[in-house]
Formats: structure tokens, C-alpha cells, sequence
């Protein structure tokens, strides 16, 4: 564990010193688009934060490489080569998308290409737990077909979730931390060394998230672009299909007792089919509505629009800070509530866990204005926003004010063109306004 922990702080590191350059590197380069219909920031922010995060991929894999225990990883396995070579591919693309703006299709066929670099180099789907079948043996194509297209989706699904600030980062971290905690228990408790690149591949990926998060959160100074968001998408799918495809459910020795027992162990088993599908529920639910509307209207399924889900719950009336907190906690709630169960399928308390937590959920959507206020005798120690607020009631005659009776001031006629009557300070100072 410490050695993971290790490399997730040196990518973290890694990647949060080297945004800053990046910023500077994008501006000089021109790759700062100007702001498009279906944006919410109101000022043009650079692009190519993907490069920061790649570089502090090569960084956990180079860490990696030097340690005792995770040496191994790349000693028996060719997974995390592959992943560097199918991420070093898609990454190259997002730079060129960043600053050019390759076309849809090519972006599409460019994705294929990477995830075919990496089944080619041993990262593929060899067999698939089936539940009342049991354990069913993939053909080279069936590998070849499923992996891309699970690679595919998966960075399309980030791509299109990365809409506001610090979102797609964020979801992918909740997802990747909920990603690793189950992959680490199959390496550990069953003692499965075939789930250990996965876990560093969750690892790493937590580390890039976390290092990028702090320059990318609400208002953002840089955006990682598809640079970004298409490489944190890959190495996601990357985990999911090693921990997928290479983990034979036999080694776990789950298949003894009765069988409501064996039921209940072998959640273990088909858990990998249903976790990668969590994670990226989110993402994958807003990838199919787009594409549904987008095709009822005539549109091209990769025309871009403001019918997303953070659209949406901005146009309720979320802050753009909130919207990205709910988002964050429907993607946990998803995530660690399928991890929860993969650890204890028979138990009512996590199933109620998760219905509690629901209702929280969709109370907080019902109440997107909700502002809460503090009473008088806090206002003080509360910021400004959080006060309530006093109206003042301008009149010849004394009235009382919204708070409290009115203080009566002497009033005395100013000649026109005075300073500081009705804004008229082109020659004198500007007057204060009273409190």
C-alpha cells in the first residue's frame, strides 16, 4: 500500500508543478478558443492541460518501475507498456484537437487505433464471467471487438462529462479511488497478482486528477482539453479491462457451499462486468441521451450543444459550484455504493445506505435557490452572502426601513452640476455611497 501511495504523490506532484508551465506554454501558443454558445465561462481560458497530466503518467509508471514490490508488475506483465503506448497515441491526438481542431471522425478513428495499439501489446478481454454461465472464453476477435469498444466509450463518455469546472477531473478521481480500493482487495485478500496493474492504474490515475484539480476548480485558470480528458478516459478503461478480462474467477476458489452461499461469494466474480459500468454511469448516461437528442433534432451525434446534464442543472438554477458537487456526489454515491455491495451482497444496510443517500440527492436537486441565512446576532461572524438583506425605501418623508425606524438626516439643496450629485463626477471625486 505505501508503495502505491508513493507513486500516487509523486504524479500528483508531478502533475500539479507542471500545469503552471503549461498554462504559460498554451497562451504563447494560441490555444485559447474563443468562448463558443455552448460554454459557461465568460472569459477564453487555455487549453493543453492534458500535457501536465501525461507527463505525470510517465512519471508514476517510471516510480513505478524502481520499487521493490511493483516492479514485479512490470516484470510479469506487459500492461502498463501497452497502456504508456495507447496513452502516448490518444494524448498526441488531444494536443492536435487542442490547438487545430482535428474533425469528429478522425478523433473517432484515432481512439480505435489506440485501443488497437493496446491489444495488440496483451491489454485485452481473454475471457468474461457470465452470471448462471460461469466463465466464458473470448476469440481474438470477440477480445479485439469488445475491448475497443469499451475503450471508446469510455473516453467519449469523460470527453462529453467535461463541461464545467473541475467535473470531469473530479468524477474520474471518485471514480478511480472507488476503482482502486476494489482491484486492491482482489490483489490482497485473494492474493490474484494478475489484478495488480489495475491497481496501479487506478493509482496513478488518481494522481493526475488530484494534481490537476486544484488549477482546473470554479474559476479555472486552464482547461486540460481533449489532451486531458480523452488520455484520464483511456487509462480508466485501461484498469477496468485488465482487472476485467485478466482476472481468472476460478483462482478465487468462490465455488464451494450451498448454493444461495456460492451466489453470494461469487458477487466478487460479476462485479468487474457491473464496476466499470458504474463508474462511468454518469458520463455514459449523458453520452446516450446526447446522443438521442441530437439525432430526434437531425443533428450530427457529434454536434456539440448546451443539452448536457451540467447544463442542466445550471439552467434549474445551480451555481456552477453546486452543479459540480451534486455531480460529485451522484458518481460516489454510484461508485462506492457497487463497491460496498461487491464486499457484502447480503446485507440490508448498505442497499438502505444507498436509498438514503438518494433521497438526499434528489432533495438536493428540488432545492437548487436555497440559500441559507444566518440569524441577526451571527451576522457578524458569517460571510455577506449568508446575511440577510436590508431594504431601504428612499422617500421625502421619514419611513421606517426594512430593519428597523428610519434615522432622520438633514437634507440640504445642492446646485446642479455640483460634484457628486447623480453621478455627475467628471470633475470632482465620486462620492461614497452611505452603508
Amino acid at each position: 500500500m505505501r508503495e502505491y501511495l508513493l507513486t500516487l504523490c509523486i504524479t500528483a506532484a508531478v502533475t500539479y508543478l507542471l500545469t503552471g508551465p503549461v498554462r504559460k506554454f498554451a497562451i504563447v501558443a494560441g490555444a485559447m478558443p474563443e468562448i463558443r454558445a455552448r460554454d459557461v465561462h465568460r472569459e477564453p481560458t487555455p487549453r493543453l492541460g492534458g500535457i501536465a497530466m501525461f507527463f505525470g503518467l510517465c512519471a508514476g509508471l517510471l516510480v513505478a518501475d524502481h520499487l521493490t514490490n511493483l516492479n514485479q508488475v512490470f516484470e510479469k506483465s506487459n500492461e502498463p507498456r501497452a497502456l504508456l503506448s495507447g496513452a502516448a497515441l490518444i494524448w498526441l491526438i488531444g494536443v492536435l484537437d487542442d490547438k487545430f481542431e482535428i474533425d469528429a471522425l478522425i478523433k473517432l478513428g484515432g481512439q480505435m487505433i489506440a485501443a488497437g495499439v493496446m491489444v495488440m501489446q496483451g491489454l485485452t478481454i481473454l475471457w468474461l464471467p457470465v452470471p448462471g454461465v460461469g466463465t466464458v472464453a473470448l476469440t481474438q476477435w470477440q477480445g479485439t471487438l469488445l475491448t475497443v469498444a469499451l475503450v471508446v466509450i469510455t473516453i467519449n463518455a469523460v470527453n462529453f462529462v467535461d463541461g464545467l469546472d473541475g467535473l470531469a477531473a473530479g468524477m474520474v478521481c471518485i471514480a478511480s479511488a472507488a476503482f482502486f480500493m476494489y482491484a486492491y482487495r482482489i490483489w490482497y485478500s485473494y492474493g490474484i497478482e494478475a489484478a495488480a496493474p489495475a491497481t496501479l492504474f487506478a493509482a496513478i490515475l488518481m494522481g493526475m486528477c488530484l494534481g490537476f484539480l486544484p488549477h482546473n476548480m470554479h474559476p479555472a485558470r486552464i482547461f486540460m482539453g481533449d489532451s486531458g480528458s480523452m488520455l484520464i478516459g483511456l487509462v480508466l478503461a485501461a484498469g477496468a479491462i485488465s482487472v476485467t478480462g485478466q482476472v481468472d474467477p476460478d483462482v478465487m476458489n468462490l465455488f464451494s457451499g450451498s448454493e444461495r452461499n456460492t451466489v453470494h461469494q461469487t458477487v466478487p466474480v460479476y462485479i468487474p462486468l457491473l464496476l466499470p459500468l458504474t463508474i462511468i454511469a454518469i458520463p455514459a448516461a449523458d453520452l446516450i441521451l446526447a446522443i438521442v437528442r441530437r439525432t430526434w433534432r437531425g443533428q450530427s451525434p457529434f454536434a456539440a450543444d448546451r443539452g448536457h446534464l451540467h447544463h442542466r442543472l445550471l439552467e434549474i438554477g445551480h451555481s456552477h459550484s453546486r452543479a459540480v458537487l451534486i455531480m460529485y456526489f451522484w458518481s460516489a454515491l454510484i461508485a462506492f455504493g457497487a463497491l460496498a455491495y461487491s464486499v457484502n451482497s447480503a446485507s440490508m444496510w448498505i442497499v438502505l445506505g444507498v436509498v438514503v443517500l438518494s433521497a438526499i440527492g434528489l432533495v438536493l436537486l428540488l432545492l437548487p435557490r436555497f440559500t441559507p441565512r444566518a440569524p441577526v446576532w451571527a451576522e457578524r461572524f458569517v460571510p455577506p452572502r449568508y446575511r440577510r438583506r436590508r431594504v431601504v425605501v428612499a422617500s421625502s418623508s421619514s419611513q421606517p426601513l426594512a430593519d428597523g425606524p428610519a434615522e432622520q438626516e438633514p437634507r440640504t439643496p445642492v446646485a446642479a452640476g455640483v460634484s457628486g450629485v447623480n453621478g455627475a463626477t467628471a470633475v470632482g471625486p465620486r462620492s461614497r455611497l452611505s452603508r
